[in-house]
């Protein structure tokens, strides 16, 4: 018996796919909504159903709110490249702030009460100080982070406003892949660092990119808060379980592990799992780009029953080398 079902935008892509198996484990019934164009049909879990639309198709999206009785919607869609956002802002602005305000509008029209949102640690910019915790300023310094913001700051705004709560998850670096092998990063081009290691350690690129040897960061690299990403999609269900809970209360929480890496000891890492040395193509900072993003996360943990159960960087590792492996045998 379905406890009920959920909507889940960008369902086919990353994090997305893993929410909907995470989902569909805890007894939920999914709806997913993609456009396909970053995301993959192949990698939405059976068990639910896909409907292909832009999340601005407000047929579309409506259509399948009310056939599905969807009681709640988990919005994974967007783009999401830093560098990207400070070349093309209007692609981001677009994909991420106007179709999340169509999705809103759909969700109020359809009666859906309960939306969680996935947000970004973007939001803080460079941090005043690290952890950055959720209180802290809200300066991006990219317009992904501020296409984001704004989406939060309306989903505040349409709850007090509607019968609709809300939680927004900002993310950290969101890496590794279902520990079963059921689904993994797929998108061709990624810039996720773990991601590219372990493409070039399965031989599809020459080389990794470090962008930025002179921080003010112990070796001199980028320091970040790695999460699984099969933990990330089990906060979701959480967050929603507490939603449902308590209708009168939103959420903004950190989703990370609250200690970081810098890209040097990340590497490491996948060459220790490996058992191969990576080449490293030291290369300057990219546009965008803080020194040190870690999450204070005493937030989710003190509201959430979530626990980390994936929180080892070289397992991290390992489950996205063997999601690599399994896509080249895919794509043989």
């Amino acid at each position: 018996m379905s406890k009920g079902n959920v909507l889940v935008t960008g369902g086919a892509g990353y994090i997305g796919s893993h929410a909907v198996l995470a989902l569909l484990d805890a007894g939920w019934g999914v709806v997913v909504v993609d456009n396909l164009t970053t995301g993959f049909d192949w990698a939405v879990d059976p068990r639910a159903t896909l409907v292909r639309a832009n999340i601005e198709d407000d047929d579309a999206v409506r259509g399948a709110m009310r056939d599905h009785a969807v009681i709640a919607v988990m919005h994974f869609a967007g783009s999401i490249i830093v560098p990207e956002s400070v070349e093309n802002p209007l692609k981001y602005y677009l994909n991420n702030t106007v179709a999340s305000r169509a999705l809103i509008e759909s969700a109020v029209a359809c009666g859906v009460k309960h939306v969680i949102f996935s947000s970004t640690a973007a939001t803080y910019g460079t941090p005043e100080r690290v952890p950055v915790a959720e209180d802290d300023p809200k300066v991006p310094i990219n317009p992904y982070g501020m296409s984001k913001l704004m989406t939060e700051i309306m989903l505040k705004d349409v709850s007090a406003a509607h019968p609709i709560n809300y939680c927004a998850l900002r993310y950290f670096n969101v890496a590794g892949a279902d520990p079963q092998g059921r689904s993994g990063q797929s998108t061709a081009g990624a810039t996720h660092l773990i991601k590219v290691a372990v493409e070039a350690a399965t031989g599809k690129r020459a080389s990794v990119g470090v962008f930025g040897t002179d921080f003010a960061t112990p070796d001199g690299t980028g320091v970040r808060d790695y999460i699984h990403v099969s933990d990330l999609a089990a906060a979701h269900v959480h967050a929603l379980d507490r939603l449902i809970a308590q209708p009168s209360e939103n959420l903004t929480m950190n989703a990370g592990y609250g200690h970081g890496y810098s890209v040097l000891e990340v590497l490491d890492a996948v060459d220790r799992v490996t058992n191969l040395t990576i080449e490293r193509k030291m290369d300057g900072r990219r546009a965008g780009d803080p020194a040190e993003l870690v999450s204070d996360n005493r937030k989710i943990l003190s509201t959430l029953p979530w626990r980390p159960q994936h929180d080892d960087l070289d397992a991290i590792v390992r489950d996205a080398l063997a999601w690599e492996r399994k896509l080249a045998e895919r794509r043989g």
